[in-house]
């Protein structure tokens, strides 16, 4: 700061402008090609929000990324298994709780009616978020 004041917020003009840009950019990427033989691409699922579901669409986003974070989390701790960076009981100890870690993101989905598989969102010409 220089002493003359608060500091200025930009515009709303110019945030406008830098979403039709971004806007822009997701419409011109293209879709990867489809496999010789595989099924015609489904329709993106889009999340649209109603002021009177809004607080379920939070929550099932954010259990979208609890999910994304464990997948990571797990494939790291398979890599480190297989590069032998861990004892036994580390693995042991690794696998028991990337076990109990699943079954309670299984049990907090089936609590609020969903499956995991309703939290792999479509992002468009980008494909699906969470791999199979």
């Amino acid at each position: 700061m220089n002493g003359d004041g608060p500091a200025r917020r930009p515009p709303a003009a110019d945030l406008s402008a830098v979403g039709d840009t971004m806007a822009n950019a997701f419409r011109l990427l293209q879709a990867p090609p489809a496999a010789p033989g595989s099924d015609p691409p489904r329709p993106a699922r889009r999340l649209h929000t109603d002021p009177d579901t809004v607080g379920e669409d939070l929550l099932k986003l954010v259990l979208t990324l609890v999910e994304l974070l464990r997948q990571l989390i797990e494939r790291q701790a398979l890599r480190r298994v297989d590069a032998g960076d861990l004892t036994d009981e580390q693995e042991e100890e690794l696998g028991a709780t990337l076990l109990a870690l699943h079954e309670r993101m299984t049990e907090l989905c089936a609590e609020h009616g969903y499956t995991l598989e309703d939290l792999n969102l479509d992002l468009g010409p980008l494909g699906p978020l969470l791999p199979p």
